[in-house]
């Protein structure tokens, strides 16, 4: 089943988006993409036969794969994905699990109006993995990675919101400076928000290679150095246009509403920024109460929803070295009280 985010209206069909290309996304090819921390998350989620569980980031579904296999029979995925290219991969996989699998193509803030549409009343599990897929990294047209020139878009959903072109195009000097310091932690975010003005004054800046020599032009780099000058760039650039944060932060209060007692949130970050914000987000959930620390007693009588299962795990050395992309990788596991 395929559902659509419209608005405020969830539109359902039990077909595959026929604008999609198979050969584009990876559909019947080998496609390079490993799923990071996979057998931690599938047991960290204390998965069993007939029970339904919600992935919010499908990406290339190997976690969603893995998800199924361990649910069924008689289990039930909905997964979610801002970007409707994965619609075809998901179709991809139903195919092998029948009537198991809902692929939605909006965010998973709509984890609980998706829910009552379907008529759930909770999930017994939910995944976040926060990072990017394989598929978008490669594609070249979509404008997140600078190792083949492209256009300059980086929204995971291409039929909304501003591209980073017309972004970069529109915010003053002061404001793309703050926004490479707070997004990217990017030491040089100054110097680099001088040379984007200036050059966006002579033409605009409309590929990832453009931005790509002028970020490295105003940063420089160290020959040898791990990683490329414009990297934090393109990280914040992609945070703001996806507005990220802010999704995480919506994400988790709906994934914890709409968890059963005794149902496992999942999160898996890929930055400091977003760990800090999964972090401080359970810290409160475990507190519950939410007063000001003067008073001398609680209040609010808020109540504490969850509780944190283990401690933060990350990647092997054994798994980095399979997969590089592991290497950020922290997880943290909560269950829901009752």
């Amino acid at each position: 089943m395929i559902m659509q985010l419209v608005g405020n209206r969830i539109t359902v069909s039990r077909g595959v988006p026929n604008d999609q290309r198979s050969e584009r996304i990876g559909i019947g090819g080998s496609d390079g993409h490993v799923p990071v921390l996979l057998a931690e998350a599938v047991d960290a989620l204390g998965l069993a036969p007939g029970t339904t569980v919600a992935d919010g980031t499908f990406g290339g579904g190997g976690h969603a794969r893995a998800i199924l296999e361990q649910i069924q029979p008689g289990g039930r995925l909905i997964a979610f994905d801002r970007d409707g290219a994965a619609a075809q991969r998901a179709a991809a996989v139903a195919t092998a699990f029948p009537e198991m699998l809902t692929f939605v193509h909006a965010s998973y803030t709509a984890l609980r109006e998706t829910l009552d549409v379907l008529s759930i009343a909770s999930v017994d599990g939910v995944l976040l993995d926060l990072g990017l897929s394989s598929f978008q990294l490669a594609d070249s047209e979509r404008g997140f990675a600078f190792s083949a020139d492209g256009p300059l878009d980086m929204r995971f959903d291409q039929s909304a919101g501003e591209p980073a072109s017309e972004l970069i195009a529109r915010i003053g000097e002061q404001e793309l400076t703050e926004l490479l310091w707070r997004y990217g932690d990017e030491r040089n975010a100054r110097r680099i928000a001088r040379a984007v003005t200036r050059a966006r004054s002579t033409a605009p800046i409309e590929t990832t290679g453009q931005l790509a020599k002028i970020v490295s032009q105003a940063a420089g780099g160290r020959r040898g150095a791990p990683t490329h000058p414009a990297t934090r760039t393109f990280q914040a650039l992609r945070i703001a246009v996806n507005d990220e944060l802010g999704e995480l932060e919506r994400g988790l209060f709906a994934a914890v509403e709409s968890l059963a007692p005794g149902g496992r949130l999942v999160v898996i970050a890929f930055h400091s920024l977003e760990d800090r914000l999964v972090k401080q987000f359970l810290a409160q959930e475990v507190r519950g109460c939410v007063c000001p620390p003067e008073l001398p007693v609680c209040v609010c009588g808020r109540q504490p929803r969850v509780k944190l299962i283990g401690r933060a795990e990350r990647a092997t050395p054994s798994e980095v070295a399979r997969n590089p992309r592991a290497r950020s990788a922290t997880m943290r596991v909560a269950e829901r009280l009752p």
